[in-house]
């Protein structure tokens, strides 16, 4: 076709659709519904299972912001923060002073305990990834009063056992053997690891607040390290640029290899090879905590902090579309809750099983309305 009817095409396929908005590659952007509040956009998965997965006797679900899929077999695995609803200074409750097993692994069909470890060595777990042996690999983001445990990444056997531990235990640091709140971490299919670190950052709304983290010694960047551990580089800083971060909160690969970085504080995906070359964005899928992606490039966004402080308008909840185009297909509703007028509240981590089955991890602001640190979202 010649470049004038493909341009006679394109005008003639945005004027039809005047306010919905065109692409560079002249699809139409979000034309089934709302991106910002989600209306119009069919739920594949209306089916709402709350408090969902098996809890051992005597304990209390407490909060969490991280789930995954085992590649081995396609069940789901978690963690929930031992009890404590919150996270921080002066907490009364974490995984140092309730010291049960925190990671689980659950049948993803009947919720049934499968495996439950992790206990005695972490503070406050924050990101979770299963390899491709069914390794577990989890990050400790926060530290214990004592200084003993925190600011690390932990790699655990299918088992549990723990088999290696990167950075330095309860010592915060912004050079390469120190985390400074580490949020995520991601193996490579060269067993390359890639950890996401700096959670601060989302908070800083001005050039002089950004500034000033940065002379703090806060960070918001991607590290790569060999399989055993061996630092190759980083990239990022706190900064809106391409290329920066206001805390990069989790990561996923797709089929391309491509590294997709959720960059909560500026409400976008930054997209990177694994060198860390900056590729391409994303912006039409709100303020993300957490993002999945399957084995068909279907990309699944959760949105668990706009509020009407946070990021206004932009409703909380799940948003599904393809990796190939800037454009929301799907969304998943959140629960309501009054503080968060029209917006409501949703988790934080997202997993998708073979089915098609959407698995929502409970952050703090959506535990009291899920009832549980997991919720499943069914399909019909």
């Amino acid at each position: 076709m010649s470049s004038s009817r493909i341009l006679l095409s394109t005008l003639a396929a945005c004027t039809s659709v005047l306010l919905t908005g065109c692409s560079d590659s002249g699809s139409m952007a979000n034309a089934a519904g709302n991106a910002i509040t989600g209306e119009g956009f069919p739920n594949p998965n209306p089916i709402v299972s709350k408090a969902w997965g098996d809890l051992p006797a005597g304990r209390t679900w407490g909060s969490t912001a991280g789930i995954d899929i085992d590649p081995t077999d396609g069940n789901i695995v978690a963690y929930e923060r031992c009890g404590a609803g919150n996270f921080g200074a002066g907490t009364p409750v974490t995984c140092d002073t309730n010291p049960v097993d925190p990671i689980f692994k659950f049948d993803r069909h009947t919720g049934a305990v499968l495996a439950n470890f992790g206990a005695g060595i972490m503070q406050t777990p924050h990101g979770i990834h299963v390899d491709d042996q069914g390794n577990v690999w989890v990050t400790d983001f926060a530290v214990n009063p004592a200084g003993t445990k925190g600011h690390q990444v932990h790699k655990f056997s299918p088992s549990g056992e723990l088999l290696m531990s990167l950075g330095t235990a309860g010592k915060p640091g912004n050079d390469s053997s120190h985390f400074n709140q580490p949020n995520d971490v991601i193996i490579g299919s060269d067993g390359s690891i890639f950890v996401s670190d700096g959670h601060n950052a989302q908070g800083m709304i001005s050039n002089q607040a950004m500034q000033a983290g940065r002379d703090n010694g806060d960070t918001s960047r991607i590290m790569k390290f060999t399989a055993d551990g061996t630092f190759i580089k980083q990239w990022g800083q706190i900064g809106v640029r391409h290329g920066e971060f206001r805390t990069p909160h989790a990561m996923e690969f797709d089929s391309q290899g491509r590294l997709w970085v959720a960059d909560r504080g500026n409400h976008r995906i930054e997209i990177y090879d694994q060198d860390g070359n900056y590729l391409e964005s994303r912006y039409q899928f709100s303020r993300i905590s957490g993002l999945f992606i399957t084995a068909d490039d279907t990309l699944y966004t959760i949105d668990s902090e706009s509020s009407p402080t946070s990021h206004p308008n932009w409703r909380d909840g799940v948003r599904i579309g393809s990796i190939h185009e800037d454009r929301v297909t799907g969304f998943i509703p959140p629960f309501e809750r009054e503080d968060r007028i029209y917006q409501g509240t949703a988790g934080e981590g997202i997993a998708v099983d073979g089915d098609g089955n959407v698995y929502a991890a409970e952050g703090p602001n959506s535990l009291g309305q899920a009832g549980g640190a997991f919720t499943k979202y069914s399909i019909r």
